[in-house]
Protein backbone atom coordinates (compact mmCIF):
# COMPACT_ATOMS: atom_id res chain seq x y z
CA UNK A 1 0.00 0.00 0.00
CA UNK A 2 1.34 3.13 -0.59
CA UNK A 3 1.67 5.93 1.59
CA UNK A 4 -1.24 8.42 2.89
CA UNK A 5 -2.18 12.08 2.99
CA UNK A 6 -2.62 13.60 6.51
CA UNK A 7 -4.51 11.46 8.51
CA UNK A 8 -6.62 14.09 9.99
CA UNK A 9 -7.38 18.25 10.20
CA UNK A 10 -8.44 20.26 12.73
CA UNK A 11 -11.83 22.22 13.11
CA UNK A 12 -12.47 25.77 13.31
CA UNK A 13 -11.55 27.11 16.30
CA UNK A 14 -15.17 28.26 17.07
CA UNK A 15 -16.56 24.94 16.31
CA UNK A 16 -13.76 23.68 18.85
CA UNK A 17 -15.57 26.06 21.79
CA UNK A 18 -18.70 25.48 20.81
CA UNK A 19 -17.96 21.28 21.67
CA UNK A 20 -16.00 22.62 24.53
CA UNK A 21 -19.28 24.81 26.03
CA UNK A 22 -21.47 21.52 25.07
CA UNK A 23 -19.57 19.64 27.39
CA UNK A 24 -19.45 21.87 30.61
CA UNK A 25 -22.81 22.25 30.13
CA UNK A 26 -23.69 17.92 29.72
CA UNK A 27 -20.98 17.62 32.79
CA UNK A 28 -22.98 20.20 35.57
CA UNK A 29 -26.53 18.29 34.95
CA UNK A 30 -27.35 14.60 36.97
CA UNK A 31 -29.77 13.57 34.84
CA UNK A 32 -30.45 13.95 31.38
CA UNK A 33 -33.38 13.67 29.47
CA UNK A 34 -33.74 10.52 27.52
CA UNK A 35 -35.02 10.58 24.39
CA UNK A 36 -36.28 13.60 22.35
CA UNK A 37 -36.36 17.36 24.41
CA UNK A 38 -40.70 16.74 24.02
CA UNK A 39 -43.01 19.13 25.37
CA UNK A 40 -45.32 19.30 28.28
CA UNK A 41 -49.15 18.41 28.02
CA UNK A 42 -51.80 18.41 30.65
CA UNK A 43 -53.83 15.51 31.59
CA UNK A 44 -56.85 15.16 33.40
CA UNK A 45 -57.46 12.10 35.38
CA UNK A 46 -59.33 11.20 39.23
CA UNK A 47 -60.81 15.13 39.46
CA UNK A 48 -57.08 16.52 38.86
CA UNK A 49 -55.16 17.86 36.56
CA UNK A 50 -52.00 17.07 36.10
CA UNK A 51 -48.54 18.21 34.05
CA UNK A 52 -46.76 14.99 31.79
CA UNK A 53 -43.72 15.58 29.01
CA UNK A 54 -44.57 13.89 26.51
CA UNK A 55 -41.38 12.53 24.14
CA UNK A 56 -40.05 9.78 21.78
CA UNK A 57 -37.41 7.92 23.81
CA UNK A 58 -36.70 5.77 20.27
CA UNK A 59 -37.77 7.09 17.01
CA UNK A 60 -41.26 6.20 16.41
CA UNK A 61 -42.41 5.64 19.89
CA UNK A 62 -44.02 8.18 21.96
CA UNK A 63 -44.37 8.14 25.71
CA UNK A 64 -45.04 10.10 28.89
CA UNK A 65 -43.17 11.17 31.65
CA UNK A 66 -45.63 12.40 34.92
CA UNK A 67 -44.22 16.01 36.13
CA UNK A 68 -46.40 16.74 38.31
CA UNK A 69 -49.57 18.27 39.53
CA UNK A 70 -50.99 21.55 37.71
CA UNK A 71 -50.63 23.59 40.92
CA UNK A 72 -46.43 22.19 41.23
CA UNK A 73 -45.34 25.75 39.77
CA UNK A 74 -41.61 24.51 40.67
CA UNK A 75 -41.99 20.71 39.44
CA UNK A 76 -43.44 22.59 35.78
CA UNK A 77 -40.66 25.56 36.02
CA UNK A 78 -37.89 22.56 36.55
CA UNK A 79 -39.02 20.31 33.60
CA UNK A 80 -39.56 23.86 31.56
CA UNK A 81 -35.73 24.52 32.30
CA UNK A 82 -34.74 20.64 31.87
CA UNK A 83 -36.47 20.78 27.75
CA UNK A 84 -35.16 23.84 27.01
CA UNK A 85 -31.63 22.85 27.79
CA UNK A 86 -32.10 19.58 25.46
CA UNK A 87 -33.47 21.57 23.25
CA UNK A 88 -30.12 23.78 22.85
CA UNK A 89 -28.16 20.78 23.31
CA UNK A 90 -30.00 19.12 20.42
CA UNK A 91 -29.55 22.09 18.16
CA UNK A 92 -25.80 22.09 19.21
CA UNK A 93 -25.09 18.61 17.98
CA UNK A 94 -26.76 19.40 15.07
CA UNK A 95 -24.33 22.30 14.15
CA UNK A 96 -21.29 20.22 15.32
CA UNK A 97 -22.41 16.89 12.97
CA UNK A 98 -22.79 19.72 10.14
CA UNK A 99 -19.41 20.58 10.19
CA UNK A 100 -17.57 16.63 10.58
CA UNK A 101 -18.02 16.25 14.38
CA UNK A 102 -18.63 12.46 14.85
CA UNK A 103 -22.29 11.80 16.35
CA UNK A 104 -23.73 8.45 17.17
CA UNK A 105 -27.10 7.68 16.79
CA UNK A 106 -30.40 7.95 18.50
CA UNK A 107 -30.32 4.03 19.82
CA UNK A 108 -26.67 4.55 20.82
CA UNK A 109 -28.34 7.49 22.71
CA UNK A 110 -30.68 5.55 24.48
CA UNK A 111 -28.49 3.62 25.98
CA UNK A 112 -25.44 5.88 26.86
CA UNK A 113 -28.28 8.09 28.89
CA UNK A 114 -29.75 5.30 30.99
CA UNK A 115 -26.04 4.17 31.79
CA UNK A 116 -25.13 7.59 32.79
CA UNK A 117 -28.24 8.54 34.90
CA UNK A 118 -27.99 5.12 36.72
CA UNK A 119 -24.00 6.49 37.33
CA UNK A 120 -22.68 3.71 35.55
CA UNK A 121 -19.97 5.61 34.17
CA UNK A 122 -19.13 7.66 37.33
CA UNK A 123 -18.51 4.00 39.03
CA UNK A 124 -15.85 3.48 36.26
CA UNK A 125 -17.58 1.58 33.30
CA UNK A 126 -15.51 2.92 29.94
CA UNK A 127 -16.68 3.01 26.77
CA UNK A 128 -14.17 1.12 23.91
CA UNK A 129 -13.94 0.21 20.44
CA UNK A 130 -14.51 2.33 17.19
CA UNK A 131 -17.33 4.62 19.74
CA UNK A 132 -14.06 5.61 21.84
CA UNK A 133 -11.71 6.54 19.02
CA UNK A 134 -14.64 8.68 17.22
CA UNK A 135 -15.10 10.31 20.06
CA UNK A 136 -11.24 11.20 20.79
CA UNK A 137 -11.34 13.06 17.38
CA UNK A 138 -14.48 14.82 18.55
CA UNK A 139 -12.45 15.52 22.13
CA UNK A 140 -9.61 16.77 19.85
CA UNK A 141 -11.27 18.56 17.61
CA UNK A 142 -10.37 16.61 14.70
CA UNK A 143 -11.64 15.72 11.47
CA UNK A 144 -10.37 11.99 10.20
CA UNK A 145 -11.95 8.83 8.23
CA UNK A 146 -13.81 6.63 10.78
CA UNK A 147 -15.25 3.59 8.99
CA UNK A 148 -19.05 3.25 8.86
CA UNK A 149 -19.88 -0.26 10.18
CA UNK A 150 -23.01 -1.79 12.17
CA UNK A 151 -20.03 -1.90 15.21
CA UNK A 152 -21.18 -3.27 18.39
CA UNK A 153 -21.63 -0.72 21.66
CA UNK A 154 -18.64 -1.86 23.43
CA UNK A 155 -18.41 -1.08 27.10
CA UNK A 156 -15.69 -1.96 29.25
CA UNK A 157 -15.30 -2.34 33.55
CA UNK A 158 -11.71 -3.12 34.85
CA UNK A 159 -12.75 -3.46 38.14
CA UNK A 160 -16.24 -3.60 40.25
CA UNK A 161 -18.55 -0.75 39.68
CA UNK A 162 -19.30 1.08 43.13
CA UNK A 163 -22.79 1.81 42.16
CA UNK A 164 -25.05 2.90 45.41
CA UNK A 165 -28.00 1.42 43.41
CA UNK A 166 -27.52 -2.10 41.67
CA UNK A 167 -28.73 -1.40 37.79
CA UNK A 168 -28.58 -4.64 36.15
CA UNK A 169 -27.56 -4.62 32.70
CA UNK A 170 -30.47 -6.50 31.17
CA UNK A 171 -33.02 -3.42 33.57
CA UNK A 172 -31.15 -0.67 32.47
CA UNK A 173 -30.91 -1.55 28.50
CA UNK A 174 -34.76 -2.26 28.57
CA UNK A 175 -34.99 1.52 30.43
CA UNK A 176 -34.77 2.66 27.14
CA UNK A 177 -37.99 1.05 26.15
CA UNK A 178 -36.06 -0.44 23.09
CA UNK A 179 -36.89 -4.29 22.78
CA UNK A 180 -33.06 -5.47 23.64
CA UNK A 181 -32.54 -9.19 24.25
CA UNK A 182 -29.92 -11.48 25.29
CA UNK A 183 -27.70 -12.99 22.54
CA UNK A 184 -26.86 -16.99 23.42
CA UNK A 185 -23.92 -17.63 24.60
CA UNK A 186 -21.72 -19.39 21.92
CA UNK A 187 -22.64 -22.68 23.52
CA UNK A 188 -25.21 -24.05 26.10
CA UNK A 189 -23.21 -23.67 28.96
CA UNK A 190 -21.63 -20.30 28.06
CA UNK A 191 -23.56 -17.42 29.82
CA UNK A 192 -24.86 -14.28 27.41
CA UNK A 193 -21.66 -11.21 27.54
CA UNK A 194 -24.11 -9.50 25.30
CA UNK A 195 -27.86 -7.83 24.34
CA UNK A 196 -29.18 -7.43 21.11
CA UNK A 197 -32.32 -5.47 19.42
CA UNK A 198 -34.12 -7.85 16.86
CA UNK A 199 -33.46 -8.13 13.80
CA UNK A 200 -30.07 -7.24 13.40
CA UNK A 201 -30.48 -3.83 15.42
CA UNK A 202 -27.78 -2.34 17.98
CA UNK A 203 -25.70 -5.20 19.65
CA UNK A 204 -24.52 -4.09 23.38
CA UNK A 205 -21.32 -6.31 24.49
CA UNK A 206 -19.90 -6.11 27.86
CA UNK A 207 -15.67 -6.84 28.12
CA UNK A 208 -13.35 -6.64 30.93
CA UNK A 209 -9.57 -7.99 31.70
CA UNK A 210 -8.64 -11.73 31.14
CA UNK A 211 -5.68 -13.12 29.83
CA UNK A 212 -7.51 -15.17 27.32
CA UNK A 213 -9.40 -13.83 24.35
CA UNK A 214 -13.62 -14.61 24.97
CA UNK A 215 -13.41 -16.36 28.33
CA UNK A 216 -16.51 -14.92 30.46
CA UNK A 217 -16.48 -13.49 34.04
CA UNK A 218 -19.31 -13.15 36.17
CA UNK A 219 -19.83 -9.15 36.60
CA UNK A 220 -21.97 -9.14 39.56
CA UNK A 221 -23.01 -5.51 40.62
CA UNK A 222 -24.36 -5.42 37.01
CA UNK A 223 -26.24 -9.44 37.50
CA UNK A 224 -24.52 -9.85 33.56
CA UNK A 225 -21.26 -11.89 32.27
CA UNK A 226 -18.27 -10.19 30.44
CA UNK A 227 -16.43 -11.45 27.89
CA UNK A 228 -12.61 -11.07 28.36
CA UNK A 229 -9.55 -9.44 26.78
CA UNK A 230 -5.89 -9.89 26.98
CA UNK A 231 -4.36 -6.38 28.47
CA UNK A 232 -7.75 -4.57 28.75
CA UNK A 233 -6.38 -4.09 32.36
CA UNK A 234 -3.59 -2.00 30.80
CA UNK A 235 -5.86 0.02 28.46
CA UNK A 236 -8.52 0.92 31.12
CA UNK A 237 -6.10 2.12 33.90
CA UNK A 238 -6.28 5.62 34.07
CA UNK A 239 -9.55 6.43 31.64
CA UNK A 240 -10.87 9.37 31.32
CA UNK A 241 -14.01 11.66 31.50
CA UNK A 242 -14.95 12.85 28.10
CA UNK A 243 -18.00 13.51 26.16
CA UNK A 244 -20.11 11.82 23.70
CA UNK A 245 -21.98 12.94 20.75
CA UNK A 246 -25.78 10.51 19.90
CA UNK A 247 -28.84 11.02 18.93
CA UNK A 248 -29.27 15.10 19.87
CA UNK A 249 -27.58 14.50 23.13
CA UNK A 250 -23.97 14.91 24.48
CA UNK A 251 -23.17 12.50 27.07
CA UNK A 252 -20.44 12.83 30.01
CA UNK A 253 -19.02 9.26 29.45
CA UNK A 254 -15.23 7.45 30.51
CA UNK A 255 -12.47 6.60 27.54
CA UNK A 256 -9.74 5.00 27.88
CA UNK A 257 -6.20 7.11 27.91
CA UNK A 258 -5.14 8.29 24.78
CA UNK A 259 -1.69 6.79 24.86
CA UNK A 260 -2.70 3.55 25.77
CA UNK A 261 -5.26 3.35 23.29
CA UNK A 262 -2.56 3.91 20.61
CA UNK A 263 -0.11 0.84 22.09
CA UNK A 264 -3.63 -0.95 22.60
CA UNK A 265 -4.45 -0.93 19.13
CA UNK A 266 -0.73 -1.44 17.78
CA UNK A 267 -1.26 -5.00 19.52
CA UNK A 268 -4.57 -5.44 18.42
CA UNK A 269 -3.90 -5.24 14.18
CA UNK A 270 -1.51 -8.11 14.83
CA UNK A 271 -4.14 -10.23 16.27
CA UNK A 272 -6.71 -10.10 13.25
CA UNK A 273 -5.22 -13.55 11.33
CA UNK A 274 -6.36 -13.19 7.89
CA UNK A 275 -8.58 -10.38 8.10
CA UNK A 276 -6.02 -7.88 6.59
CA UNK A 277 -9.09 -5.29 6.62
CA UNK A 278 -9.38 -5.33 10.07
CA UNK A 279 -5.58 -5.20 10.81
CA UNK A 280 -5.31 -2.38 8.66
CA UNK A 281 -8.11 -0.13 10.79
CA UNK A 282 -6.58 -1.08 13.94
CA UNK A 283 -3.68 0.44 12.25
CA UNK A 284 -5.35 3.65 10.93
CA UNK A 285 -6.80 4.74 14.43
CA UNK A 286 -2.83 4.29 16.03
CA UNK A 287 -1.73 5.95 13.69
CA UNK A 288 -3.91 8.94 13.43
CA UNK A 289 -4.10 9.11 17.59
CA UNK A 290 -0.61 9.10 17.45
CA UNK A 291 -0.02 11.97 14.71
CA UNK A 292 -2.48 13.97 17.09
CA UNK A 293 -1.20 13.34 20.27
CA UNK A 294 2.82 14.12 19.25
CA UNK A 295 1.45 17.12 17.36
CA UNK A 296 -0.28 18.54 20.70
CA UNK A 297 1.80 17.06 23.31
CA UNK A 298 4.70 15.76 22.33
CA UNK A 299 6.84 13.49 23.99
CA UNK A 300 3.64 11.72 25.75
CA UNK A 301 3.92 9.09 23.52
CA UNK A 302 7.36 7.71 24.31
CA UNK A 303 7.16 8.44 27.33
CA UNK A 304 3.86 5.76 27.55
CA UNK A 305 5.89 3.76 25.34
CA UNK A 306 8.07 2.80 28.42
CA UNK A 307 5.11 2.03 30.80
CA UNK A 308 3.27 -0.79 27.94
CA UNK A 309 3.69 -4.12 28.40
CA UNK A 310 6.38 -5.82 26.54
CA UNK A 311 4.07 -7.90 24.14
CA UNK A 312 2.85 -4.55 22.91
CA UNK A 313 5.68 -3.08 22.77
CA UNK A 314 7.02 -6.17 20.54
CA UNK A 315 3.58 -5.75 18.47
CA UNK A 316 4.40 -2.26 18.16
CA UNK A 317 7.86 -2.56 16.58
CA UNK A 318 6.44 -5.01 13.92
CA UNK A 319 4.50 -2.44 12.90
CA UNK A 320 7.16 0.25 12.23
CA UNK A 321 7.99 -0.17 8.84
CA UNK A 322 3.91 -0.06 8.04
CA UNK A 323 2.94 3.02 10.14
CA UNK A 324 6.24 4.95 8.60
CA UNK A 325 4.33 5.02 5.82
CA UNK A 326 1.02 5.91 7.11
CA UNK A 327 2.57 8.84 8.79
CA UNK A 328 4.45 10.08 5.79
CA UNK A 329 3.10 13.24 6.04
CA UNK A 330 2.85 13.75 9.73
CA UNK A 331 7.14 13.73 10.06
CA UNK A 332 7.13 14.55 14.11
CA UNK A 333 5.13 10.95 14.77
CA UNK A 334 6.96 9.29 12.32
CA UNK A 335 10.13 10.30 13.88
CA UNK A 336 8.97 9.62 17.65
CA UNK A 337 8.43 6.24 16.45
CA UNK A 338 11.39 5.86 14.84
CA UNK A 339 13.28 7.17 18.02
CA UNK A 340 11.92 3.74 19.63
CA UNK A 341 13.90 1.23 17.20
Amino acid sequence: MGNHGQLYRQHESALRALYAELKERANGISELLPGTPGTLVKRAGTGHEYWYRSYYPAPSKRSEQFVGTLGNAGAYEAMQRRIAHSEWTAKQVAALSKFGYRVADKIIASVLVELHNRGVFKAGMVVVGTLAYASWLNEYGAIAAVAKTHEPLQLARRQILRLAAKPTFLATLQATQLPFAEVPGGSRKKPSTALALSGGGLRVELLAPGPILGETVFVPELNWHASTVPFYDYLLEGSRPAGILAGGHCIPAVLPDVSRLIWFKLYASTRHGRDLAAAEKDLEIAATLAAILVEREGALLRESYREAPRVLRNAAHSRLQRLEGLLAEHPQARDEFRKLR
